[in-house]
């Protein structure tokens, strides 16, 4: 696998234990993929304010890739790409998601809404809307509701929930720019996740990592299953595929 020259990896679920940490097993691995000149780049649904301490932390020097690929970074912080829903849909979903009593959460350019909205939704422009339920029907009828708006891309980063951004926006997408910015192929390129936003970047990524706790249609796109984000394994995969000889 001497040909992967960067690995992309999901944040929560993934790269992160259950304590929102990323373990000493896995920071080494990634300290040690970095010293061959590998590029890391999280590339996650969690905006810039949350991964980017992260990303310092791991002294990560390349891009990230935020809220599902509707934003793009440098680790200057200087903004590549973004893509916004429009806000006259974001109240649309918002009005459905009240209608059916469900928790929400919306992330625009200046920060997070998380159970609440703004007074104004056309004060802000919005990159992710997002629903949660623990009642299976209710979610089914969302996406139903949904499948009638046009230009949205619909995933979840749970199996509880719903994720919604502009059409045409993933985190493969995004990566495909970055490689592009570094002058690479998706075919350099290990990426790893656990569910559907991570689906696209596992299928187009020239090898596709699911972890052992990852949604069963990701495990069954990926070229291989490791092990699960509370037992290294993000870890393991480098170790097996980037670091060994």
């Amino acid at each position: 696998m001497s040909d992967i020259k960067l690995i992309a990896l999901d944040m929560d679920g993934t790269l992160l234990n259950k304590v929102h940490e990323v373990d000493v097993r896995t920071k080494e691995a990634i300290q040690q993929a970095l010293t061959k000149g590998v590029h890391v780049v999280l590339s996650t649904g969690r905006s810039l304010g949350t991964c980017y301490p992260y990303a310092e932390e791991l002294g990560l020097t390349s891009y990230l890739v935020t809220c599902n690929g509707g934003e793009i970074w440098t680790m200057k912080k200087e903004l590549l790409e973004q893509h916004l829903l429009e806000t006259e849909v974001v109240e649309k979903i918002w009005n459905l998601g009240e209608g059916l009593g469900l928790h929400m959460w919306m992330t625009s350019t200046e920060g997070f809404f998380i159970g609440e909205r703004p007074d104004n939704l056309y004060d802000y422009q919005w990159l992710k809307f997002g629903v949660d339920s623990e009642n299976p029907d209710k979610l089914a009828q969302v996406v139903k509701e949904l499948s009638y708006f046009a230009d949205l891309e619909i995933t979840n980063s749970l199996p509880t929930n719903i994720e919604i951004n502009p059409k045409g926006v993933s985190k493969a997408k995004a990566l495909h720019r970055v490689c592009n910015e570094i002058g690479i192929t998706m075919d350099n390129v290990m990426a790893c996740g656990d569910s559907l936003n991570d689906i696209k970047m596992i299928q187009e990524a020239g090898f596709g990592v699911a972890m052992g706790n990852a949604q069963e249609a990701i495990k069954k796109v990926a070229n291989y299953v490791t092990d699960t984000n509370v037992n290294h394994g993000v870890a393991k995969a480098i170790e097996k595929f980037v670091l060994e000889d």
